[in-house]
């Protein structure tokens, strides 16, 4: 305890000399060493160093993993009707997509009913993280270079990961393609555009470079711009009907990203990357009391740096190193609501510098151990009235053990973290101390090495964001965590019976969760200043069910198939005597399911693809007045790939929302009809 009360400016100084030397004189020691010690490697395929994969013909499925994982890469991301990361993961079970309609529009995910901010989302093995609000869009974040999705119920199935990888209840990692070139061929570009419906122009590039044997360079950059405007059926109960035109859509965004990899020996590689983000668009609103136009408008702007670096010792110890600093600026003007100054301009500066180290040890053949410390400093600035500028402090270390044998894995960790909160002004910051345990077991019990079940227990939280503790009029400092409680058990089980059927996969799980402490929004002195408050319990129970088909038919024609459903009970149990005890908590489906299809014919391929949710709650009062329809949509590509002028080619035409089916996500923030989009690719 006594290290919580050394000054944090001695702690981030040792950090960094630390983390410099890891991260830029270490790896070149080590090149030099590999000179006389190895071979040198043609490839820059990373070391997948503690995890079993079983690779499909069509996916990847990590057969051993304790913790449930979807995941979506390469050809099946692009049998996908899908502009950004929001629009794939709709397809995983267990997931809520609240989407607030367009492409500009707010899209954050929410997992088995844990809301969004307890589930960590990871580009390329390190955390993007929103102190603010604890919200991450994912509509910022496009396809065009990720090469997989990965979704984690808990945590990723590995014991060597940084410590953040282990708090959160819920995991979602992007991992940007990796760069591999044909023999005597040191350079590759892919140059594509996507055109469509609400004005859409969306160019990209793709620019790839081996700088020396172990050493590349990937860029890559694209320009969105569309003015949002589509059509939608505006509907009131025993009143009128009619069709508008969804107004104050647009968005004009540039996304930019340098990544530099090296394989510094065979054991060893690091990276660095550098992203630029900066967007303008229109914020729609809700359709209500007959208001269509809206004119709220919010800028961002999101930079961040970050460094990794990994390599293994004498065969027993591995490390991991990470270190990052990120600078995100965002703005929201509202014409319509004046102040003392004229109208609303909120502008918030926020920075954090994140570093982390992990260390790995195999103590024999069948078990090993590892150690993750995390240090992390996050600030915010605004210009609000009785603005607090808060800092947060947080230390988090997870001590973790595994054993394996050749039909049992077992897992087991135990996390910690210290969060020490400042603020500059009008209030009092505050520290908190939190312990948690991991428990996870996946099992083979016959000798068929394609079945296994697992099953994990795990507690996790996540700390109340600047807005619920420091918003003016709004925030309450004094607010604990949320906490949770899961309980998993479920199966995994792949077929290769050739012919006809090639592979087959399913995947079942039943889950139990329980959230304590929820934060919730009371209303106090009056309707316009609100008070938040732990007061929330939310037990949830549910089955996710998985499946896959691949099937090879005569003339060349390959068929696949993947369906997933979810059954999901998740209802308020925060005091018996309350009026929605027990009701369904809003926006969750009880059922919900998806079907992905496609069939490849030579170049030749067509894609088809539905969604089902079922009815929800928009408030927490299970009453008619609260009820929103269930929803579904049908999506459809065809894809042609071939050569044109002896150049590769890839274009495609989509029809999104084949039915042209009305709908919202989110009650009053209507989703777009029937659309259309082209692509074509080109790679030299």
């Amino acid at each position: 305890m006594r290290l919580c009360n050394i000054k944090h400016s001695y702690l981030l100084q040792g950090g960094l000399y630390l983390l410099v030397w890891i991260l830029l004189l270490n790896p070149i020691y080590a090149q030099e060493r590999s000179h006389v010690l190895s071979q040198e490697s043609d490839t820059l395929k990373p070391h997948h160093l503690s995890e079993v994969i079983l690779y499909t013909s069509k996916r990847e499925f990590k057969i051993d993993s304790p913790m449930p994982v979807q995941i979506l890469s390469g050809k099946q991301l692009e049998k996908l009707n899908s502009l950004s990361v929001a629009d794939a993961i709709r397809y995983f079970s267990g997931v809520q997509l609240k989407d607030y309609g367009g492409i500009g529009g707010l899209k954050t995910i929410n997992v088995r009913s844990l809301g969004s901010a307890h589930t960590a989302v990871f580009y390329d093995g390190m955390s993007i993280s929103n102190a603010q609000n604890g919200q991450v869009d994912l509509g910022r974040y496009s396809l065009d270079n990720i090469e997989a999705i990965e979704l984690y119920n808990g945590q990723k199935s590995t014991i060597f990961q940084p410590a953040r990888g282990f708090f959160a209840s819920n995991t979602l990692y992007l991992r940007t393609k990796l760069p591999q070139f044909k023999e005597h061929k040191n350079t590759n570009i892919r140059i594509g555009l996507k055109s469509g419906s609400f004005g859409l122009v969306n160019p990209a590039m793709l620019f790839e470079q081996k700088l020396a044997e172990k050493i590349s360079l990937t860029v890559s950059t694209e320009w969105t711009k569309a003015d949002g405007h589509y059509k939608y059926r505006y509907q009131k109960l025993n009143g009128y009907d009619t069709t508008a035109v969804r107004q104050n859509g647009d968005i004009e965004a540039i996304r930019s990203e340098l990544t530099l990899h090296a394989q510094v020996s065979e054991t060893a590689k690091a990276t660095f990357k550098a992203y630029f983000y900066d967007s303008d668009r229109g914020l729609p609103g809700a359709i209500v009391a007959n208001n269509y136009e809206h004119v709220q408008r919010q800028s961002d702007r999101n930079f961040f740096v970050q460094g990794s670096f990994q390599n293994s010792y004498a065969k027993k110890f591995e490390l991991l190193a990470n270190l990052k600093f990120s600078n995100d600026f965002s703005r929201y003007i509202d014409p319509d609501y004046k102040t003392l100054e004229g109208v609303m301009d909120n502008k918030y500066y926020q920075k954090e510098f994140y570093a982390s180290l992990a260390n790995l040890y195999h103590i024999t053949k069948w078990w090993k151990a590892s150690l993750a410390t995390d240090f992390s400093i996050n600030t915010l600035d605004a210009n609000l009235y009785r603005f607090p500028y808060p800092t947060r402090y947080s230390y988090l270390g997870a001590l973790s053990s595994e054993m394996t044998w050749d039909r049992l894995d077992i897992q087991a960790n135990l996390l910690g973290t210290y969060v020490d909160e400042q603020v500059k002004e009008y209030q009092q910051g505050d520290s908190q101390r939190i312990f948690c345990p991991v428990l996870s077991a996946s099992y083979q019990p016959f000798n068929d090495k394609n079945f296994r079940i697992r099953a994990f227990y795990k507690e996790s939280f996540r700390m109340p964001t600047f807005n619920d503790l420091y918003y003016t009029f709004i925030g309450n400092s004094s607010l604990k965590p949320e906490f949770t409680t899961q309980y998993n058990f479920g199966s995994t089980y792949i077929i290769e019976p050739a012919k006809v059927l090639q592979t087959a996969s399913f995947q079942a799980d039943l889950y139990y969760n329980r959230v304590k402490d929820k934060i919730i929004a009371m209303p106090s002195a009056n309707l316009f200043r609100w008070t938040m408050v732990n007061l929330g319990e939310v037990e949830i129970k549910g089955i996710d069910i998985n499946t896959n088909f691949v099937f090879k038919l005569p003339a060349q024609l390959f068929l696949d198939i993947g369906i997933s459903y979810t059954y999901q009970k998740a209802i308020d149990i925060t005091s018996p005597t309350g009026t929605t005890y027990k009701d369904q908590i809003p926006y969750t489906p009880e059922n919900s399911g998806t079907l992905t299809s496609s069939l490849n014919w030579k170049n030749w391929q067509i894609n088809y693809s539905f969604i089902y949710t079922g009815a929800r709650y928009s408030q927490k009062a299970n009453i008619p007045v609260n009820y929103v329809q269930p929803w579904y949509t049908s999506d459809m590509a065809l894809v042609w790939t071939g050569k044109l002028l002896n150049i590769p080619v890839k274009t495609g035409v989509e029809v999104n929302n084949f039915f042209n089916q009305y709908y919202d996500v989110v009650l009053n923030f209507p989703m777009p009809g029937r659309n259309y989009r082209f692509n074509i690719s080109f790679n030299f």
